[in-house]
């Protein structure tokens, strides 16, 4: 039964992520162009019911195909069970404009390239869906295109771990979280996992040592059994694993020591999320919008992806608006202080900044992040600007330039999920601009 149920998974996925199954070390596939694949142009979900042929829904797997997906990201809600996280009842917080009509024109190298790119160029080339970029404080550029607007949430995917990476650390500074624990010691259920005896630092900054493979086009991995649990992509037939996130954690098993290289695992942050829920008696909801989310003084509500329970998942359910995510950056920026407040300690910040272990950054498994760190669920970039950044897959991204006095919130739709594919469009852009606004 084992194994007619992979099978079938596998030619489910097959059929599901077509080319975003793409592994990162192979070239990238000639594909259609954001302008033919604009979901508006497409008329993906239009009319009273929409026809069959422009029909995205969850159950069968057609919103994280591509094209679809050009449209779903900035959808999820409709699909999908969701939680709110409540911005309050105060107004809006202000984001001064001063916009710049010359950033279109900025000129960069794309890496492994000779010929040169325009930040305008660069937009469609990696099928940005919207774009904010402040500068001292104020938006000096914002461009919108296919389904997103100003006022709509669109997916962040792994840019939801650094919010958790921060509060993590947040509750470390407050006192309420101790970094040497072990994880056990908050959450007694996962005693005989292969987390019992891994350190809250351990999880914050993904070294733990546990068997969870995150291979996005094998269908034996860990990483899909995680997302099936979850309900955060649909169950092949015959699925009989755990039905939640909570009923999945137990399950993990120890493989080799904790505290070793980085390896990036979705699974460290949900359990994050459940040590913080454990430990604040609020879910990971909750605490976004109570310490960070109201206080910003966001313009939209955000909202996540839930489980059978309605747990979030914090390891990447996050929605929100592109402004908001500008707003939090510049927080950030700012040292952890935005609306007139300090909404989160400003050693918090600094320590983020200042990155991880360099010699725990296994290079050869990030080539387009040499010289990188990670620290509390933040890449670090250690470069000459000092910038570190949120990043998820299909191009999502929080990139904050302190030297530059820059922030820049991105969501896109890339076709293929692994960011080494945009990462030659994306990195030498944000330090182009960077360069460029510093003159």
């Amino acid at each position: 039964m084992k194994n007619r149920t992979m099978a079938s998974a596998a030619t489910f996925w097959a059929a599901l992520l077509g080319t975003t199954s793409v592994l990162a070390q192979n070239p990238a596939p000639v594909l259609p162009t954001a302008a033919q694949t604009d979901p508006v142009a497409l008329a993906w979900m239009v009319g009273s019911p929409p026809p069959p042929n422009k029909t995205v829904q969850f159950h069968d797997g057609s919103f994280y195909k591509f094209p679809q997906f050009r449209w779903s990201f900035s959808n999820y809600r409709q699909l999908a069970p969701t939680t709110n996280v409540g911005r309050g009842t105060g107004g809006a917080s202000a984001l001064p404009r001063g916009e710049r009509t010359d950033l279109d024109a900025v000129t960069f190298t794309p890496l492994g390239k000779t010929e040169p790119m325009t930040w305008a160029q660069a937009f469609d080339a990696n099928y940005t869906d919207g774009v904010v970029v402040l500068h001292k404080g104020k938006v000096v550029y914002e461009r919108y295109a296919g389904a997103l607007q100003p006022e709509k949430q669109h997916m962040s995917m792994s840019v939801t771990k650094s919010f958790f990476g921060l509060i993590g650390a947040i509750l470390v500074a407050e006192g309420r979280l101790d970094e040497n624990a072990k994880v056990a010691q908050y959450l007694p259920e996962l005693k005989d996992s292969g987390f019992g005896d891994a350190t809250i630092r351990n999880l914050l900054d993904m070294r733990t040592g546990i068997q969870y493979s995150e291979a996005y086009g094998d269908p034996k991995s860990e990483f899909w059994t995680h997302m099936f649990a979850g309900r955060v992509l649909p169950r092949p037939a015959g699925y009989h694993g755990p039905d939640n996130f909570y009923a999945f954690m137990p399950t993990v098993q120890k493989l080799g020591e904790h505290g070793g290289n980085f390896a990036y695992k979705t699974i460290n942050t949900d359990v994050l999320g459940w040590v913080i829920s454990r430990v604040t008696g609020k879910s990971v909801g909750q605490n976004l919008s109570e310490r960070i989310w109201q206080k910003l003084g966001a313009e939209q509500d955000a909202y996540f992806a839930v489980d059978s329970l309605g747990t979030e998942f914090a390891g990447g359910g996050l929605n929100a608006s592109l402004r908001d995510m500008a707003r939090f950056g510049e927080m950030m920026r700012n040292q952890g202080r935005f609306n007139g407040q300090q909404i989160i300690p400003a050693q918090v910040v600094q320590d983020i900044a200042k990155g991880g272990d360099k010699s725990a950054f296994p290079q050869a498994a990030y080539p387009s992040l040499p010289g990188w760190s990670y620290r509390n669920m933040w890449w670090v970039s250690n470069n000459e600007h000092g910038a570190y950044s949120a990043r998820g897959i299909h191009g999502q991204a929080i990139y904050i330039d302190p030297k530059a006095e820059m922030v820049v919130a991105r969501f896109a739709s890339f076709p293929m999920p692994n960011n080494p594919f945009n990462d030659p469009t994306s990195l030498p852009a944000y330090m182009a601009l960077a360069k460029h606004l510093m003159k």
